[in-house]
């Protein structure tokens, strides 16, 4: 008799960020999970308590992923680094519509909710090139995140695509937009 072949939690969290990547999160359950492995469902049960406990392991996993996207596009060095974040969100959104859904497009309600891992990066960008305030740098990334995630998230349901090209020069014209508005509103403050 052959010995028996090992799944570990990797195994499991790699197959399982795959049918969320291939079917949504709605596929995500035990026996889907199972069935991509070919065993039972034990294993799953052994190495995760829950099924929210391997989701958040599943979430985790993705954000890996989106981290390196948001990696890859700085070290393509084709933008700006802050520039380069907003593309890299966009990018994700569109290439990889159902891992997007899961971690931006989520009820929140009952989550404790937390900024994305590179808010404060992006904030200090603002800050550093503009010579502002952190609250008004907060305020401004808020803007542009919103922006950004609209622009996403009509890529992640289809509902849209544009040119890179032309998301490129809409998130500048953004960028400069709420820039000139919030130096100017810095220079009219201290005039008075």
């Amino acid at each position: 008799m052959p010995p028996k072949v090992k799944i570990t939690k990797e195994d499991i969290i790699q197959k399982a960020l795959e049918i969320v990547r291939t079917n949504g999160e709605q596929a995500l359950n035990a026996r889907n999970i199972a069935s991509a492995l070919n065993c039972s469902t034990q294993p799953v049960f052994f190495n995760f308590a829950t099924m929210e406990e391997l989701r958040e392991s599943v979430i985790k996993a993705a954000y890996g992923l989106y981290a390196s996207f948001l990696q890859q596009e700085v070290e393509n060095g084709k933008y700006p680094k802050y520039k380069s974040f907003g593309m890299a969100y966009i990018r994700f959104a569109g290439e990889e519509k159902e891992l997007f859904k899961l971690l931006f497009m989520r009820d929140r309600t009952c989550e404790n909710v937390s900024f994305a891992p590179d808010f404060d990066e992006s904030v200090q960008m603002i800050m550093d090139s503009n010579g502002i305030s952190r609250e008004k740098a907060i305020l401004i990334h808020t803007e542009m995140w919103m922006f950004v995630h609209g622009i996403g998230t009509m890529f992640a349901t289809s509902f849209l695509t544009l040119e890179w090209e032309i998301v490129s020069s809409m998130l500048t014209d953004i960028y400069q937009g709420l820039r000139v508005r919030h130096m100017t509103e810095n220079n009219e403050n201290g005039c008075n």
